[in-house]
């Protein structure tokens, strides 16, 4: 099973007369129990930010109604503010990704920082957009068969010499159903930008989601990094819109 080290590096404390040496805490978690412990901390996030803002969830709601119902035991969520209606996405879908996305992004509206419909299908345009932002983003890509599936990127997308991101980098697919496919901890090939393709996750010399540059032609694979499936209904597909969706 693979593992990581959570917590600071050992700082050294000196005192005026002796010095000794202290630590920060660390310890060392499965890949598993990260994820419960980000699932956690998003619900508890979630229950705190409600209660400040008095915001009535639905499970509070459904108990007022009907006192002698079970309480829905799914984490709890609030319908995000979006800086505009989302041409892809309906109402279900993102409450759906609203609950998995990192708990850092709970709070803030949900800002369109690309779109083909307003911008045009070229990569270099979605490089642009991304300047001044630092925040996770959300891609949501319909294809041609009316598929929708994408990925939520730990930061910015960007040209690199390599793989950057983190392990709160997601892929997903609403088809045939919704599933999120999160980080395994093999590997660390989490997004990859060039001029003339954006990928997601790799191993075995196969890349999890992959688009090229003008963005109408893309590729899905299972890959090592998330364990995924084919993310649309064939391998190959072409690109009918995309947005991309910021947390600012």
């Amino acid at each position: 099973m693979s593992r990581f080290a959570v917590g600071k590096m050992k700082t050294p404390v000196t005192g005026r007369k002796d010095q000794r040496v202290g630590y920060k805490y660390s310890m060392v978690v499965s890949v598993t129990e990260y994820h419960r412990r980000i699932d956690a901390l998003n619900t508890e996030e979630l229950r705190k930010l409600c209660r400040r803002l008095k915001i009535t969830t639905r499970e509070e709601t459904s108990l007022r109604q009907n006192p002698t119902s079970k309480p829905d035991l799914e984490p709890e969520t609030f319908w995000p503010n979006l800086s505009e209606n989302s041409e892809l996405l309906q109402t279900d879908q993102i409450e759906k990704l609203a609950k998995n996305l990192p708990p850092r992004t709970v709070g803030y509206p949900w800002t369109l920082i690309y779109s083909t419909a307003k911008h045009g299908m070229s990569l270099k345009t979605l490089y642009r957009s991304m300047t001044g932002v630092d925040t996770p983003m959300l891609l949501v890509i319909k294809d041609s068969d009316g598929q929708l599936f994408g990925a939520l990127a730990s930061e910015p997308f960007k040209v690199s010499d390599c793989f950057y991101g983190t392990g709160e980098t997601f892929l997903f697919t609403f088809y045939p159903e919704f599933k999120i496919f999160k980080w395994t901890g093999d590997n660390m090939f989490f997004i990859k930008g060039d001029m003339d393709s954006l990928a997601f996750g790799g191993g075995g010399g196969e890349i999890g989601l992959w688009l090229d540059g003008d963005l109408y032609h893309g590729r899905s694979h299972a890959c090592k990094t998330f364990d995924n499936c084919i993310l649309s209904k064939k391998e190959d597909f072409y690109v009918q819109d995309i947005e991309i969706w910021a947390f600012e």
